[in-house]
This record gives structure tokens, C-alpha cells and sequence, in this order.
């Protein structure tokens, strides 16, 4: 079982930043690739960004050039850096965790991940 633990949600005007934080308890085969993904209410959750083991980066469109994901190693802590935030962007953010090999559109679909944390409520207002 890998325990993910997701932090820094928040409440900002458009155009403010905020950085989302997800612990595991360590990077392993079962963090080998990671994700953020949201739900809004009355919405389907959906991908945001994913990080493969190897650093690679895949994002979804409407959050292309505003959003970054990293992680850190020495922490086993994954980040969702998010920039120019819109009302839009409201919703609970989740991260997620695979020992899968997951390549192309795969890395977006979040039935491919086995692992999940809580959850962090991002509110952005106009």
C-alpha cells in the first residue's frame, strides 16, 4: 500500500499561484509514475499533468504553460507548481501513483492508477 498525502490547496484571486505538494513514503517501482489530476462538483475528474520516472513530463492542454509538475527525491515529494490561476481551475486536486509502465495518453488516464491520496481544495475567485 503506498500512502500518498497531498497538501497546499488553498483559496486565491485569478492570477494568483499556489503549489501543491503530494508525500509518498518513498520514490519506489510503485511511484515509478506519478499525477495530478481534479474534480470539480458535478464534474469527472480529469488529468492535469504527469511525471515519469525518469522526469518526463506530459500535461493536459488547458493548463499547458501555466502549470508545472516536479518532484523531488530526496523528499519523495511530488509538485504541482500552478501559475496564472483561473476560476476555472477550481476544483479538488488529487495526486496519483502507478508501478505501471505507462506510456503516451496512458499517463493521462486515471484508471491506470492504483494510488491515490485525499485530496486538496484549490478555489480560485474572478
Amino acid at each position: 500500500q503506498v500512502r500518498l498525502v497531498e497538501s497546499g490547496g488553498g483559496s486565491v484571486q485569478a492570477g494568483g499561484s499556489l503549489r501543491l505538494s503530494c508525500a509518498a513514503p518513498a520514490f519506489n517501482y510503485y511511484t515509478s509514475w506519478m499525477a495530478w489530476f481534479r474534480q470539480a462538483p458535478g464534474k469527472e475528474r480529469e488529468a492535469v499533468a504527469s511525471i515519469d520516472r525518469y522526469g518526463s513530463t506530459l500535461y493536459k492542454d488547458p493548463v499547458q504553460g501555466r502549470f508545472t509538475i516536479s518532484k523531488e527525491s530526496s523528499s519523495s515529494t511530488l509538485y504541482l507548481q500552478m501559475d496564472n490561476l483561473k476560476p476555472e481551475d477550481t476544483a479538488m486536486y488529487y495526486c496519483a501513483a502507478d508501478g505501471n509502465i505507462l506510456l503516451g495518453n496512458s499517463r493521462l488516464d486515471a484508471s491506470n492508477y492504483h494510488y491515490w491520496g485525499q485530496g486538496t481544495q484549490v478555489t480560485v475567485s474572478s
